[in-house]
Parts: C-alpha cells; structure tokens; sequence
C-alpha cells in the first residue's frame, strides 16, 4: 500500500524532507551522491536544492530516505519488477511463426508425457509444454543482452525538494479535495488516505465542487466528529456509501454496513437538514439504495428529524415527489421546449448540457441562447469548457459520434444523425463561453507556456485516467523522439491463469489496409513481437518494437487484449507503457532509462487501448491519448477481431478537435498584466523561476481549470 510519502513523489515528483535538526556532519553528502546515481539508473535525479538539502543529512537518514524513494520512483516507472522476454535475443533472433509453431511439437516427442497429446486426433499447440511459459530465467536474459548505451534522448525527470512531509501531504490533499474535475480512481483512494491524515487540521478546501471528492473527505469527517459538508440528499447518500467501502459514484449498488448509533445520528441529522420538498425529487433515481440505507440507519428512532424520515417515505413509496429531471423530460416528450428551459434556468449546468438538443427543437434559437446567456453565470467552469468543446465540433458533421463512459469503456455511432446547428447561433454560443471563461480566469501576471504543452488537452475529467508516468489526458498530442518505439505490458495473476496479449494494429491513412503483429503474426517487416505467455503467477511481460523510420503505416494502435483470465481490475497487477530508443542503444528489452509513459491498466472492458502514434507529414511521429477500452469478448479477445471497432474509435479520437491548454492559453493572454507573479505552464517545473510563481504541469493542470 502507498504511504504518504510515496503519494507525494510519485502525484508531484517532490521529494518530502523535514527540516535537519543540529547533527555533526558525517558521511550525508556520499550518501546523497550514491542515491543521485542510483536514481539515474531509472532515469531520475536529485534537484540541486535537493542534493544540497540530502548532503545536509546524516548518511543513514539519506540511506533510509533513498530506499524509499528509489522504490516509489521504480514503482512508477514500472521498474520494480524483473520484466523477462519469451525470446531470449529480442528483438534480435525473433523466429518466423511458422517456424516456431512447427517446432514445439518437434519438441514435445522428445518428452514421453507430451507425445500423447501429439498422437490425439486435435492437437491443440498452447498446451504443448514448451509454449506460453518462459524458457529461461530472467538472468539468462541479462546475460545475454548488451548494456544500454547512454544517449541523450534518454528521459532524465528531475525530483525537486519538497517541504515537510505534513506540508506536502497537505497541498497535495487541498489539490486533489479541491479539483473542478472528478478523480481517476487511485486519486480518489490517494484523496481517501489523505484526507484521513488531514481532515482535523485548520488549512482545508475553500470549497469540495465534484460530489465524490466531498464524500471521500465526509467520511473522514464524519470518522473526526466534524461538521459534515453535505447540502443535496444525495451527498447523505454518497457519504453512507464512502463509509460501507461501495461506489461513490452510485453506479454500483452498495452492501451498506452497520453504523454505530452516534454515526446513524449524524448522518440524519445531516439528511434533515437538506431534505426540502424540492430536494426530495432526487431521492427517487436512486430509490432502491435509499431503501437499503434505510434498514442501516432506522429514521423511526429519531421523530426529531422529520424531513429524513420523508426522504426514506418518498423511496418506499408513501409520499410523492416529482423529480426535476422528470418535470423537464415531461415538458420535452410533450413538445413544450419554452417550458422546459424556464425550468431548466433553475439548474444552469443542467441546462447548458442540453443546450445542443434545445437549439434543435426549440421554435426560438434565440430565446433559448439568451437563457443559456443568463445560465453561463451560474454553472461551473468544467461545464463551460466542455459545452465549448462540444460546440467547436459541431462546426463540421462529424463521421460518427463516440460515447466513453466513467470507466473508459467506449462505443461508437456512426453516421452521426444529427441535423447542424446554425453557423450564426454556434458563433454566438462560443463567443458567450468564451467570454464567461476569460472572466473567471486569474490574471497570470507573466505567462511563459512551454510549447510542448500547447497540444495537451484540458483535463475535463479524470476517472478514465490512471495516475502514472507521463500521463496525459484523452486527445492530448505529444511529440515521439527516436528511431525505435518499444511496446510493454506486464501483468500478474491473481488467483487462475490469465493470458494477456500485447498487439499493435497498423492502418493507412484512410484507416484501411489493416496489419498487425501479435502471437499470431510475430513480425511485419518493421514491427517484432517478443512471444506469447499465457500464464503469469510470477508476473509476465511482453513487448513490440516498432522501427520508426521503416514504419510503412502512418497509424500505430497498441493494444492489449484479454485472451484468457482476469479482467483487468481483478489481476493483482497490469501495467502498459511504451520506450523510445536509439537504433544503436541496445540494452535489455526493458530499460527504465528509456520509458517515456506507464500506467495501470484497470478499465471494465477486455481491449485496453491507451494509445495512437501518428506519423505528421513532415516525417516525424506524434501519440493521441486514447485511455479506452473496448467492451470484447468473455474471453479469446484477438487483434483480428477487433480491428474495425477499434479503427472506427480511433478515427473519433484523432480527428476530433479537443480543448488544449493552446486555447486556455490564449484567453489568459488577454488578461496578463506586465507586472507581478509568474504563472508557467509546461512537462516540468523549469529551475529559475522568480519566488511566488504559479506553477501548472500535466500532475496540476486540473488546478487551472476555472470555478
């Protein structure tokens, strides 16, 4: 389990060190030079700040210190564990198909118990014993493979000093309680850990806006004996369920367990204090919930809190409320969509997500535009931003229209039959967003933004995202430096055999011409792959090198496919992530030095695809960030099988014109003064900058979206 400080290096890439007490000087500044030298093997360092701060330290504080930061820095990178190849020389000396499989059975007549299986009438060759399992140990491998030559382009990311770890554990808890945009799953249990730590101190979030977030923080508070935050039925719900160990999100069905009787009364307390009549609509979407909540929490026991006793009424049945989302769903059905806005001006972010249907079958464009008008006022600035970017895609018909849910399960729609909106009322609706958001903006004072950040899209939402390496959100481009491109995924099983599959699907330019590599096709002329396991309890890896400059396909789609086993969030561990090399670095096939991004692979469905690499016209290749998943089959999922779903995806994705940090950028250049602080926008925190400075990078870009 992470600790705390592991949450902080690995979220900010700061390291948290205590100020030193009064200690003789000894051996610290040799310790920090080791762990400096240490950390670049896994293609980190120390800040100066840092270093100086280590070498401050007695030498066993830094060798105590070091230990737990190489093994959070090595956790992040995927580096902590032995990360073996099927074939011993890849990417070198990988066979021939044909040749492989025709050999196995050669091999199994020379084992006795084998050669009953060869003799049966069907041979099936994954069960033949010298298939699917490693031929070699992981220091036969090491053994056989060159040093990595250093070079250049190889990723060094910097570890700055970080504060105490309170502070640090403090901002970044303030950072994710406080983000416009929901939470990946890991954040909301890294928000869980920290808030346990830090619900009791006085420095807490001005304001919790995304309801999963506040549930995860009440039920700290609730734990502490303090105020909850709550004021919606649902929040009372949401906390109920954070308390049982269930879903927040309320997707999922919670076992609630029992509460001792001073936590049944602080929860209705809370509920009475928000179930007013027009409050009460919501109870019945979740109606069978609240029942179940209702057995837990007996609102008989307490007549002093009546309106929580209606909430429980009004899910069993015995006392009417007519939900808002009905009302206005009863005023659309029934052609009424002058009625339907007036009471959506009620709920200003419920109305700006309609506002593309409502402009369609509204009478008055107009009339519905000056609510809207009126609304952008009221409703959050992720609503704002993500309006914005469904209306600029509006702009052009798009192919088809493609759906990702909160796990990142995607479907796609295609042709999208959806009539255009007007070209005069899209130009009014996005010069009203834009307004609305320049106004909230801060003023950035001196706004440098590194152009590497330009094409990185803004982080509207978080839960399909896994925390990791290099991560960034859905549609964000990103330049790919060298002349090899290596795929990996590792995974291991946790309780029965499971068989992932690494592959790559490649296409023209038009998305056709499909090719592939995988464990049925181990080479395409520009691509090898480095073997097939099909069990894991020891963990197992995989990878695919692509040659770049030999690359006869502009799109590259890696994927990972669930042949056989546990699903993704089941196995104990599952990770992707791609390097980039030097055509004569060599090295072993996984080399942390040289991995550009990793993460966890957890989505529901059986087909990760995470992401896309497109070669520009100039030559050169750039990745989209996909983080989709494709619903496949129970099991035996293949390339093959998928490959016109997934280019159908993919094609949604890239040609589809997302809200970067390029936009956010030029509004606040409007709003930049001359004088003042700094605000700098890029990959990293560059050294120099003047105190004071706000700082956003791809771990902090969710804090620059606006209220």
């Amino acid at each position: 389990m992470d600790t705390l400080e592991s949450l902080v290096i690995a979220r900010r890439l700061r390291v948290p060190v205590d100020a030193p007490a009064a200690e003789p000087a000894d051996w610290g500044g040799t310790a920090a030079r080791q762990l400096d030298a240490a950390l670049l093997s896994a293609g980190f360092t120390c800040s100066p700040a840092l270093l100086e701060r280590l070498s401050g330290l007695r030498g066993q504080s830094v060798l105590d210190l070091g230990v737990r930061v190489l093994d959070a820095v090595r956790r992040l990178v995927g580096d902590h564990v032995e990360h073996n190849a099927y074939f011993i020389d890849f990417p070198a000396n990988v066979p021939d198909i044909l040749e492989c499989w025709a050999g196995l059975p050669h091999e199994a007549l020379l084992d006795p118990v084998a050669a009953a299986r060869v003799e049966a009438p069907t041979l099936n060759l994954l069960s033949l014993p010298g298939y699917g399992r490693y031929p070699h140990t992981y220091a036969d491998l090491l053994a056989a493979h060159a040093e990595l030559v250093r070079a250049a382009g190889d990723r060094v990311t910097v570890l700055e000093l970080g504060g105490s770890l309170e502070s640090e554990a403090r901002e970044l808890y303030l950072s994710l309680a406080g983000s416009e945009t929901p939470l990946a799953a890991e954040d909301l249990a890294a928000l869980r850990r920290l808030a346990a730590f830090c619900v009791g101190q006085d420095d807490q979030p001005e304001r919790i806006p995304v309801r999963e977030n506040r549930a995860v923080v009440n039920e700290s508070r609730l734990a502490a004996g303090l105020p909850l935050l709550v004021d919606t039925v649902t929040d009372v719900l949401r906390l109920a369920c954070a308390c049982s160990g269930g879903d927040v999100t309320l997707a999922v069905p919670t076992r609630f367990r029992s509460f001792r009787r001073a936590e049944r009364r602080a929860l209705l307390q809370a509920l009475d204090t928000v179930a007013s009549p027009a409050r009460l609509g919501d109870v019945p979407r979740h109606r069978e919930q609240w029942k179940r909540l209702g057995e837990r929490l007996h609102p008989h026991e307490y007549p002093q809190f009546p309106g929580a006793a209606g909430v429980f009424e009004v899910a069993r049945g015995t006392r009417e409320a007519a939900g808002f989302d009905s009302r206005v769903e009863a005023a659309l059905s029934a052609g009424r969509t002058a009625e339907a806005v007036r009471l959506l001006e009620n709920a200003p972010g419920a109305l700006l997500r309609r506002l593309d249907h409502l402009l369609r079958t509204a009478p008055s464009a107009a009339a519905v535009l000056d609510a809207a008008e009126r609304a952008a006022a009221g409703a959050s600035g992720r609503v704002l931003l993500s309006l914005r970017e469904h209306l600029q895609n509006r702009l052009s018909p798009a192919a088809g229209r493609t759906f990702v849910n909160r796990y990142g399960r995607a479907w796609t729609t295609a042709p999208d039959s959806r009539p255009p909106l007007d070209q005069e009322v899209l130009a009014r609706a996005l010069a009203v967003l834009d307004e609305e958001i320049t106004r909230r903006l801060p003023d950035p004072g001196e706004l440098v933004v590194d152009p590497a950040m330009l094409d990185v899209a803004l982080p509207l939402s978080g839960k399909a995202v896994s925390p990791g390496l290099g991560m960034l959100p859905r549609g964000s481009l990103s330049v790919v430096d060298g002349e090899l491109l290596r795929f990996f995924v590792h995974w291991r099983e946790a309780a029965r055999r499971t068989d992932y599959d690494l592959s790559a699907l490649m296409l023209d330019a038009s998305y056709g011409s499909p090719t592939h590599v995988s464990w049925t096709n181990y080479s395409n002329g520009f691509a090898e792959y480095s073997g097939d396991l099909t069990e894991a309890p020891a963990g197992a890896s995989e990878f695919i090198d692509i040659r770049l400059t030999d690359a006869i396909r502009p799109i590259v789609i890696p994927q990972v496919d669930i042949f056989a086993g546990e699903p993704f969030d089941q196995a104990a561990e599952a990770f992707f992530g791609y390097m980039t090399r030097d055509a004569e670095q060599q090295g072993r096939p996984f080399e942390p030095r040289t991995v550009r991004m990793k993460s966890d692979l957890r989505g529901s469905g059986r087909v990760a695809l995470p992401l896309v690499f497109l070669r520009c016209d100039d030559g050169g290749w750039r990745v989209k960030w996909l983080h989709l998943y494709l619903k496949g089959h129970p099991g035996f999922n293949q390339v093959e099988g998928n490959r016109v779903s997934t280019s159908l995806l993919v094609r949604s994705i890239v040609e589809r014109d997302y809200l970067n940090v390029r936009y956010l950028a030029g509004l606040l250049r409007g709003k930049a003064s001359s004088t003042g602080h700094t605000t700098y926008i890029g990959l990293e925190a560059p050294a120099g900058l003047p105190p004071g400075s706000r700082v956003y990078t791809p771990g902090t870009l969710h804090e620059i979206v606006p209220a």
